[in-house]
């Protein structure tokens, strides 16, 4: 045998490895389905949070081997190294920052997305998986109001899609580099730290950043919008860029959407909503009547793996101005000359930064699928409502103080002891919580106080988990308190 030949084959014998077949696939995939039902069935006992082990050695620093590993030895590193320390996001007293979801529907739709491997980043590429990342994308600019033109693109989170939004913006006002440190940009403080992230990266940190002051319920004041605008423009500067929040990160707030649109269109500047955490919101009746006013930005994002409740890495972004989306992110080159015929539709590399990507559609469309609205829609609900409750009940707790009633799942509170340090008091607090296990609260500074967070968006979050925490609450202050 020619010995390139036989170095082939040879080679060829072991690389086979890489593509178990159907005996080998069950024995590798039992084990895992095992261990899913396991982590799901125990998720009522597992702690919120675990502090992580200070030093020492971890499973995860091993080599990698030559040989392979059996797969019962590394769902065991799994569960001991990566399931068990820091926060358990996929339990129902996850109940800080502002939580994701995890659907195990969800889950089956990535199985396939990975082993079919749809590449999803041009149209010529897979047609279907185009098709249906754009019909995902129609269904939720339909939901918040934008017109059939508008395009789309479901992205990692929120940060990517802020990026794409606020290049989109840049290009469509004709902001060059020559023009940058005489455009005003306008923003509350409460504002999520990736919009200054997306500027910086978009090349614009060196526009004059407005903050604009903000109303006693932490929402961007309209007036004082227009105020620092109508000052701009007659000192000769170009406003041309407006950042609002449906459902700021801190409080929850939504800012006065109608009102700021009437100001962009007054004065030309386009009007880019983060509605990362708030927007799907839309979905039941409660929350449209909130968020009333989205329809008339620009540009949108609102994270699917927030308010739909899906896994991690799950964004989505709206822009109304097809042409700007394009002209920012499309890029053509020679290798890919074979692509280049009629588009039926826009292909998601050309509306974003990414060229290579997830097939995040599968994910996205099979919950929606399975289960159908109605539960999207009551859970939402059900999120609204139980922030509500418990911004009543804590209220009743003696010691305890609330901030603004919540707009959306977000709510706000302290702790004012009898003496001592108030921040500190919570700190520890916040902390006593934690290590109970039973569930996570988050903490902020709000107007130079700490303040601790209750935001509900688990969708396995329902009244049990929030009587808890009131009660968690009630105990654990009072523990605090006494040995003060």
């Amino acid at each position: 045998m020619n010995p390139l030949n036989a170095r082939i084959r040879s080679l060829g014998a072991v690389a086979r490895r890489l593509d178990p077949q159907d005996g080998e696939r069950a024995a590798l995939l039992q084990p895992v389905m095992d261990y899913g039902n396991r982590f799901l069935d125990g998720l009522a006992t597992r702690p919120m949070f675990v502090e992580p082990a200070a030093g020492g050695a971890s499973a995860l620093d091993e080599p990698f081997l030559e040989g392979p590993s059996a797969i019962e030895d590394l769902l065991h590193i799994v569960d001991t190294e990566v399931d068990t320390p820091g926060l358990n996001p996929a339990s129902a007293g996850h109940l800080g920052y502002i939580p994701g979801g995890g659907l195990f529907h969800s889950a089956l739709g990535d199985f396939l997305a990975a082993v079919t491997n749809r590449y999803s980043g041009v149209f010529f590429a897979s047609p279907g998986a185009v098709r249906m990342e754009n019909r995902l994308l129609r269904w939720m600019g339909e939901l918040v109001g934008y017109p059939s033109t508008a395009v789309g693109n479901l992205t990692s989170g929120g940060s990517i899609g802020n990026l794409i939004g606020v290049v989109s913006a840049r290009d469509a006002q004709g902001i060059s580099s020559k023009m940058i440190e005489r455009a005003p940009i306008y923003l509350t403080r409460h504002a999520h730290h990736s919009v200054d992230k997306a500027l910086r990266i978009a090349g614009l940190d060196e526009c004059p950043i407005r903050h604009v002051p903000m109303d006693g319920r932490y929402r961007m004041d309209a007036d004082a919008l227009e105020r620092l605008v109508v000052a701009d423009i007659s000192s000769g500067l170009r406003p041309w860029l407006v950042v609002a929040s449906a459902g700021s990160t801190d409080v929850g707030a939504v800012d006065p959407m109608p009102a700021i649109a009437d100001i962009a269109a007054r004065h030309g500047l386009w009007f880019h909503l983060d509605a990362a955490y708030g927007g799907f919101f839309a979905l039941c009746d409660e929350g449209r009547r909130i968020l009333a006013g989205m329809d008339r930005s620009d540009s949108i994002v609102m994270d699917p793996h927030k308010g739909l409740f899906l896994p991690y890495g799950t964004g989505a972004v709206l822009v109304k101005n097809r042409k700007a989306v394009l002209h920012a992110h499309r890029y053509d080159a020679h290798y890919m000359q074979d692509t280049f015929g009629p588009r039926n539709e826009d292909s998601p590399a050309d509306l974003s930064p990414e060229l290579s990507k997830h097939f995040r559609g599968l994910r996205v469309w099979m919950p929606l699928k399975v289960c159908g609205l109605a539960p999207f829609r009551a859970a939402l609900e059900e999120k609204l409502l139980l922030a509500r409750y418990f911004h009543d009940a804590i209220q009743t707790v003696p010691g305890f103080e609330v901030g603004p009633a919540p707009e959306l799942s977000v709510c706000t509170f302290r702790y004012v002891p009898k003496s001592g340090d108030a921040d500190a008091f919570n700190a520890r607090l916040v902390r006593a919580i934690r290590e109970d296990g039973r569930v996570f609260l988050s903490s902020s500074q709000v107007d130079g106080h700490f303040i601790i967070r209750l935001a509900v968006l688990a969708f396995r979050t329902h009244l049990d988990t929030i009587d808890l925490t009131i009660d968690l609450l009630r105990r654990k202050a009072a523990t605090i308190e006494a040995d003060a």
